[in-house]
């Protein structure tokens, strides 16, 4: 298995390890940074596997509309709301938006098990 697929797999493990604890401060911060890097590693790994395919992608956005192409992933606008709360997660943090995105893990961490898996299925 490809190196960046193997570390999406761990960290989307750790992401659903702490979406198992009740809610609080620390287990919400905790969860929002575990997202960033599963987010990261998603969209990473669709960039290796875009470039195996012979098609470049350099960007979430354009990873993203790349693997809808490839048959990757399915039309979602989830996808395209996950892009907007990483950024948010990362460059702008308050409490509001915080409890916010938190609410949207259990969604993304849903999203990103079934593109795992189609890759897991793809020999890269």
């Amino acid at each position: 298995m490809n190196l960046i697929l193997e570390d999406y797999k761990k960290s989307l493990q750790k992401l659903e390890e702490i979406l198992i604890f009740k809610k609080d401060e620390v287990v919400r911060d905790s969860a929002i940074k575990r997202f960033e890097l599963c987010f990261d590693l998603c969209w990473k790994s669709i960039k290796a596997y875009a470039k195996k395919e012979g098609v470049e992608c350099q960007s979430p956005r354009s990873c993203f509309k790349t693997a809808f192409q490839l048959n990757v992933i399915n039309h979602d606008v989830l996808w395209l709301q996950m892009i907007d709360d990483r950024n948010k997660s990362v460059h702008l943090y308050k409490e509001e938006s915080a409890e916010e995105i938190y609410l949207h893990l259990a969604e993304y961490k849903n999203l990103f098990k079934k593109l795992l898996e189609k890759l897991s299925g793809e020999n890269f």
